[in-house]
C-alpha cells in the first residue's frame, strides 16, 4: 500500500487523492483478523508503517488518512504527517486541501413504496476568498438506503458531474408517479445516511452491499462529517410515530372490520395473521405497518416467516389470503397509486405459489406440536436448533420424573432438566455455569454464542464439548458483551487443554 501510495503524487486534486485512498482501505472493509480488530492490526498499522517509510509518498497517504481514517487512524496518521512535515518532507500542492469541503446542496429520490431513498449530498472544496456562489471542484456523494435491509446503506458512489446528475434525477420523478425527488435539509441528511452506515455496520460476514460500497465507505464516513450535525431522527426521513401494544390491536381491528377483509373465511386465523403483518411492519419496518410494496411482500412472506414464526395449519392456509387484503387496505390508508397495488399484489400471488414449500411445517421436522410450544412459547422459529441444542432431553421418564411436564422456559425446570443431561451428578457451580450458557442460547444472547457452537459442531465436536468450551470463554471473560462476543468470534476449533 505504501508502494501504491506514489501514484498519489501523480494526481491533481484532493478529490482524486481521497477516493484513491479511500478505495485502498476499503480493501479490508468488513473483514476480519485474527487477533483483533482489522482497523487496529491493519488500519493502524498502516499508519505506522508509512510514518516509518518516511517518504513523499507516504506522507501524502498519511495527509489522506488523516482525514479518511476512524478517529484513532485520524489522530496517529495527523501527528505523524506533522512530524514528516516539520523534518522537510515534500507534499503535493494540493495536499493542504485535503477534506477541506464546504455542502452545497442535499437531495433525496425516493419510490413511492419506500423500499429505498437515494441521497444526493453535493460539496465544493473551500478556496481563498470563497463566495457564496463559488462551485469549483464540486462533486456529489450519492449513497442508497435500503428500508427492505433494515435501513442500511446498500450502495455508494461518487459524481463530479453534478449538475447533469440532479437535473437527471428530477426528470425521473417528474414523468414517473411511483418516485418523487426533493431538497432536504442537511441535517436531514446527516442524520439519514449516517443511521444507514451504522445499520450497514463493520459486518464479520460480507453483508448484501454493492461490490463498489467498500470502495467509497471511507470517503461517505468522512464527507457527512462535513454536513452540519442537527437533532438525530431515525430513519426513514418519513417514519411514523412508533406502534404501542394498544394501537398495533386498533389497527388489526380496523382491517378485520374493512370492506378489504370481509372475504376472509376464518377470523379467528385472519387475525392472528394480521398480528404477525402488522409486527413485521412495527419492528423490522421503521413503524411502517402500512407500507407495502412487492419486495417488502416477498420478504415477509418467503424469508421472514418461514424462519421466525411458528404458523399453525390454519395460519399457513389464510397467510397469503390475509396479505392480500392488507395490501388493499394499507394502500387505500396510504395513497399508493393503482399501479403501485397491482404490481404489489402480482407480487404476491406470484409468492402465494412458492409459500408453501418456503414455509416448512415445524411439526415436519418430527417434532410433535405440545413440545414445540414448549420450545417456542414465544413463536420464535429462529430460536428451534439453538433451544433444541440447549435442551435435549423433554420427552419420556427419567428417575421417575415426567420430563414431558417440565418447562425448559422456568427457571426450576430448566435447573432439573441440565441436572438430567449430566449423567452421574454435577457440582452446583458447574451446574450455574451451565445454567447460564442455556440461559443465553435460550434467549439468542449474545447470538454469537450459537454462531460459534455451531461451527464448532461443523467440525465434529460433541456437544458436551462444545459446551464447556462456551462455558470456558463466558467464565474467562466475565460480564463484558463486546469482550464476549469477540472471543466468541474468534473461535475457530476447541484448543487442545479443553
Amino acid at each position: 500500500m505504501v508502494q501504491a501510495a506514489r501514484e498519489l503524487l501523480a494526481v491533481r486534486s484532493p478529490l482524486d487523492a481521497e477516493l484513491m485512498v479511500s478505495d485502498m482501505i476499503g480493501a479490508w472493509w468488513g473483514r476480519r483478523v485474527r487477533g483483533g480488530d482489522v482497523e487496529q492490526v491493519l488500519g493502524e498499522g498502516l499508519v505506522d508503517y508509512a510514518a516509518k517509510a518516511g517518504t513523499p509518498a507516504s506522507l501524502t497517504l498519511l495527509i489522506c488518512l488523516a482525514y479518511l481514517g476512524t478517529a484513532r487512524q485520524g489522530a496517529k496518521a495527523e501527528g505523524a504527517a506533522l512530524a514528516m512535515m516539520e523534518s522537510g518532507v515534500a507534499r503535493p500542492g494540493w495536499a493542504d486541501r485535503v477534506g477541506a469541503v464546504k455542502p452545497t446542496g442535499c437531495y433525496v429520490s425516493r419510490d413511492a413504496y419506500g423500499d429505498q431513498d437515494t441521497v444526493i449530498c453535493t460539496f465544493a472544496y473551500r478556496w481563498s476568498g470563497d463566495g457564496p456562489g463559488d462551485q469549483r471542484d464540486r462533486h456529489a456523494l450519492v449513497m442508497v438506503v435500503d428500508y427492505n435491509m433494515s435501513g442500511m446503506a446498500r450502495d455508494a458512489w461518487v459524481s463530479s458531474q453534478v449538475g447533469k446528475l440532479l437535473e437527471q434525477a428530477e426528470a425521473e420523478a417528474a414523468g414517473n408517479p411511483m418516485l418523487l425527488f426533493e431538497e432536504i435539509e442537511p441535517q436531514q441528511a446527516r442524520a439519514l445516511l449516517e443511521s444507514a452506515m451504522k445499520a450497514t455496520g463493520e459486518p464479520k460476514k460480507t453483508p448484501p452491499v454493492s461490490d463498489s460500497y467498500s470502495a467509497y465507505h471511507a470517503f461517505a464516513r468522512a464527507r457527512l462529517k462535513a454536513l452540519p450535525p442537527g437533532r438525530k431522527r431515525p430513519a426513514p426521513l418519513h417514519i411514523e410515530a412508533p406502534y404501542n401494544r394498544e394501537r398495533r390491536a386498533m389497527l388489526a381491528a380496523e382491517f378485520l372490520a374493512s370492506d378489504d377483509a370481509e372475504h376472509l373465511s376464518d377470523p379467528s386465523a385472519a387475525s392472528r395473521c394480521a398480528d404477525h403483518i402488522i409486527d413485521y411492519g412495527c419492528d423490522l419496518d421503521f413503524s411502517r405497518p402500512l407500507r407495502v410494496s412487492p419486495t417488502k411482500c416477498e420478504t415477509f412472506l418467503l424469508d421472514w416467516l418461514p424462519r421466525k414464526v411458528m404458523l399453525s395449519e390454519a395460519e399457513q392456509e389464510a397467510m397469503p389470503h390475509v396479505l392480500a387484503a392488507w395490501a388493499r387496505f394499507a394502500a387505500h390508508r396510504t395513497g399508493l397509486p393503482d399501479e403501485g397495488l397491482k404490481a404489489t399484489l402480482d407480487a404476491v400471488w406470484e409468492a402465494t405459489g412458492k409459500f408453501p414449500e418456503a414455509y416448512r411445517d415445524p411439526a415436519s421436522f418430527g417434532l410433535d406440536r405440545p413440545l414445540l410450544e414448549r420450545l417456542l412459547p414465544d413463536g420464535d422459529l429462529s430460536a428451534l436448533a439453538r433451544r433444541v441444542f440447549a435442551f435435549p432431553f423433554l420427552q419420556g421418564s427419567h428417575n421417575g420424573v415426567d420430563l414431558d411436564r417440565l418447562n425448559p422456559a422456568d427457571e426450576a425446570d430448566r435447573r432439573v432438566l441440565l441436572e438430567i443431561d449430566h449423567v452421574g451428578g454435577i457440582d452446583r457451580e458447574h451446574l450455574a455455569w451451565h445454567e447460564e450458557i442455556a440461559t443465553r442460547l435460550w434467549e439468542g444472547d449474545p447470538p454469537q454464542l450459537w454462531e460459534a457452537a455451531q461451527r464448532l459442531l461443523d467440525l465434529g465436536h460433541d456437544r458436551h464439548d462444545v459446551l464447556h468450551v462456551l462455558i470456558e470463554i463466558a467464565e474467562r471473560i466475565g460480564g463484558d458483551p463486546d469482550e464476549l462476543a469477540a472471543a466468541l468470534d474468534d473461535i475457530a476449533d476447541i484448543p487442545d487443554e479443553i
